[in-house]
């Protein structure tokens, strides 16, 4: 029987530069599964998604990382693109809200370059991972061990590598949110 997300709430957090696959993809994944997802970034208004260096599609979004509540939410995703992380992580409010998830032992789902987001919340130190391959020393400084696996899941932490390695992180952070907590 398949995981079902059925009264679930996911929070994609995500701003200019995201990947526009990595955060297509999984939120389809998790809105099959039945969860209800929003869209939360460092700014309100829209975003707008990148294919690779070019700009893409523009997303509404539901609630700035400011005035959002973790306490809202059963799970989180944190998808890649080169800026998005990059951005994300020099915002306050936007590394809180990720801690948040790891304080309360929430599942979170991240790809490619996401974990940068993760180094800065400070919540990969003595955990398993893996990333895009250029954020490897940037994990291993942090405390993490990297790994080069399609997809790893530790303790409720689901990542992947790249937009090849979607249908493993779809299906793997779908089973991860339907557990709940860990």
């Amino acid at each position: 029987m398949a995981a079902t997300l059925q009264g679930k709430r996911v929070a994609f957090l995500a701003t200019d530069g995201v990947e526009e696959v990595e955060y297509v993809q999984p939120r389809q994944a998790v809105e099959q599964a039945g969860a209800t997802v929003e869209l939360v970034s460092i700014k309100p208004g829209k975003i707008t998604s990148f294919e690779h260096l070019d700009p893409s599609t523009t997303y509404e979004v539901d609630v700035s990382a400011a005035d959002a509540d973790p306490a809202r939410y059963d799970a989180l995703v944190l998808p890649g693109g080169v800026a998005n992380p990059d951005f994300l992580r020099t915002d306050a409010d936007a590394v809180r809200f990720v801690r948040s998830f790891f304080d309360a032992g929430k599942p979170v789902g991240v790809i490619c370059h996401g974990p940068w987001t993760l180094i800065e919340a400070d919540v990969v130190r003595g955990r398993r991972i893996t990333s895009w391959p250029s954020l490897r020393t940037d994990l291993v400084n942090a405390g993490a061990e990297w790994v080069d696996e399609q997809v790893v899941t530790d303790n409720g932490l689901v990542s992947s590598r790249k937009p090849d390695d979607l249908p493993a992180f779809c299906a793997k952070i779908v089973e991860e949110f339907a557990e709940g907590r860990h």
